[in-house]
């Protein structure tokens, strides 16, 4: 006998009839399968119950809920839970309490799905904080399981920073805060960033509570717009406007700073009721004037590029943050109002001289045209009275026109030396804007920059051979140009124009010449000095009929008689002079018509 086996001893009182019938102490095996059913939990299918977690691995959840035996759940269902563990109780749903193999069929996710509903409206009503798993991507944000649920997280509520990479959160198990429900067609929509202001609010409280002006600050850009920059001070944020970025111009921040960058800024103003932190960034640097050149003075040359540009001038940045204005009337010596985009552009080298400098200020006027030599210091010389030279027409004026011999010379032309001959009622009748023009200089006015020009003095005045050919009583051929209220224009030779009055347009027929009309005119008057000529139709044939008229009644007045006595009567020889003297006024009254 082995030493294992020596020393033991059988039950002296072990029923071995019982042992193989099936019964102890009387009780038969029915009766303890009964008993031990009564120790197990009543299961129904359908029925959503609590159940303890025996075990947890990466495929499957073992939840014992006092059956007979336990169900197995997949792992993937508590997915929005990473932390679960043995000993932790959950909810389960019972598909079936026995299966053809006789397994215990429960679904995790089923119990939540029949709660979720009632859970999620009280977690909105509560403002309870709830879990929830972020499954995947969609449009605008995330879907998260919250209870079973899917629920949507839009973007801009995952965090109170910009998220650039959503891919980042997929598969994360975060808090939530329901913020709304549509109970028609049952969406929810969670929100992380809810929960980080909350944090945060008490923050901003404390950190503006201690915030002063001039105090500077780390921060971390935290956005970058079109309008400024956006720094996170630690739980608040501050802008930085576009302005106070540089002392020079910029059009763009990200030239300045770029994301996440940590940067130093001061505190320029602060509204602890809106939250709003003014800060700067320049500041913090000294002002550019502050190091400009001791020695600069007016009248030096600078050199720089032009950085904004308006109608009335150009900004031209001398060294970062030191701007200067270029007036547009110091662009060029003319006299005509230009805007200040036919000169230069953005970003167009220039050099210029200094006009103004108030360092005070910090203002500066430049000019360029001063590079140049003012044309109107020596313009005796180049534009001498009487000298001849081609213009280019500028503008009209009623009186006149304005051209312009070179940049900044100027002249006017009057209406009245124009033409010799042509009667002009308006320039545009003459001449075109932007056409050349010859004249010649009449006058010089220095002081006002003005040049009294002609047009007509290039050619020799042709009144003085007109005053010979256009004599009075001298007939002519003409056209009929324009009829007018008082009369009618009428073009002669050498483009030559008259004057006739209605009465003389009278034909020899009765009726009134027309426009068009060719017809012969008697020159009544010539005006050399105010260049009128006063003609007359009706002259032609009336002169001729009177003469006629005047020698049929002389041939049939009776001859003189030699020997008749003289009138001694002094009373009857002055009435007879009378006449001769009324007959010479009325001829003359004839000619004046």
């Amino acid at each position: 006998m082995s030493e294992l086996t020596k020393n033991v001893q059988p039950l002296q009182d072990f029923n071995w009839d019982e042992f193989e019938n099936g019964t102890v102490a009387n009780i038969s095996k029915e009766e303890l399968d009964k008993a031990y059913d009564e120790t197990l939990n009543k299961v129904a299918d359908h029925q959503v119950v609590e159940g303890k977690v025996i075990s947890v691995d990466k495929k499957e959840v073992v939840v014992n809920i006092g059956y007979k035996s336990d169900g197995i759940i997949p792992a993937g269902e508590f997915r929005y839970n990473p932390d679960l563990k043995e000993g932790d109780v959950v909810e389960v749903y019972v598909e079936t309490a026995e299966d053809k193999k006789g397994q215990l069929v429960l679904s995790h996710k089923k119990a939540r799905l029949s709660k979720a509903w009632d859970r999620v409206n009280e977690a909105l009503e509560s403002q309870e904080i709830v879990q929830g798993y972020i499954k995947c991507r969609t449009k605008g944000g995330m879907i998260v399981d919250v209870f079973g649920i899917e629920a949507f997280l839009p973007g801009s509520q995952i965090d109170v920073h910009p998220i650039r990479d959503y891919d980042q959160f997929v598969g994360k198990t975060m808090e939530f805060k329901v913020v709304k429900i549509n109970q028609e067609f049952r969406n929810v929509v969670v929100s992380h960033k809810a929960l980080i202001e909350q944090e945060l609010e008490a923050q901003k409280q404390e950190i503006i509570s201690r915030l002063e002006k001039g105090q500077i600050l780390e921060g971390t850009v935290k956005n970058i717009t079109s309008y400024g920059v956006f720094v996170d001070l630690g739980g608040v944020d501050g802008l930085i406007h576009i302005t106070d970025l540089s002392w020079g111009r910029i059009d763009d921040p990200k030239k300045i700073v770029e994301l996440d960058q940590k940067i130093n800024v001061v505190i320029l103003d602060f509204d602890e009721e809106k939250k709003r932190i003014a800060l700067g960034l320049k500041q913090l640097t000294p002002h550019p004037w502050d190091a400009l050149d001791a020695d600069l003075k007016v009248g030096d040359h600078v050199k720089g590029k032009v950085v904004v540009i308006a109608d009335y001038g150009a900004f031209v940045e001398v060294q970062p943050g030191v701007e200067g204005l270029i007036h547009v009337s110091e662009m060029s010596w003319s006299q005509h109002l230009r805007s200040a985009q036919e000169f230069l552009k953005v970003g167009d080298e220039v050099e210029a001289v200094i006009l103004t400098l108030d360092r005070e200020e910090r203002k500066m006027s430049l000019g360029i045209k001063q590079l140049k030599e003012d044309p109107w210091e020596a313009i005796e010389v180049k534009y001498p009275a009487g000298s001849k030279h081609t213009a280019k027409v500028r503008n009209f004026t009623n009186f006149g026109v304005f051209v312009e011999l070179e940049e900044g010379v100027d002249g006017l032309i009057h209406i009245s030396d124009l033409s010799w001959t042509k009667k002009v009622k308006h320039p545009s009748e003459f001449t075109k804007v932007g056409e050349q023009i010859d004249v010649i200089v009449l006058d010089i006015d220095k002081e006002n920059r003005r040049l009294s020009l002609g047009h007509k003095q290039l050619e020799d005045n042709p009144w003085d051979a007109f005053e010979e050919k256009y004599t009075v009583g001298s007939v002519h051929t003409g056209k009929i140009t324009e009829v007018l209220e008082k009369g009618a224009v009428i073009s002669l030779e050498e483009n030559v124009e008259g004057f006739a009055t209605p009465k003389h347009l009278v034909k020899e027929d009765g009726s009134q010449a027309q426009q068009g009309e060719e017809l012969e005119f008697k020159v009544i008057e010539f005006n050399k000095d105010s260049k009128r000529i006063i003609l007359s139709h009706s002259r032609t044939f009336e002169d001729a009929q009177r003469e006629e008229k005047r020698a049929t009644r002389k041939a049939a007045a009776p001859k003189k008689n030699a020997d008749a006595p003289k009138i001694e009567n002094v009373a009857a020889s002055t009435m007879l002079g009378d006449l001769d003297v009324l007959a010479n006024l009325k001829a003359q009254m004839e000619k004046g018509e």
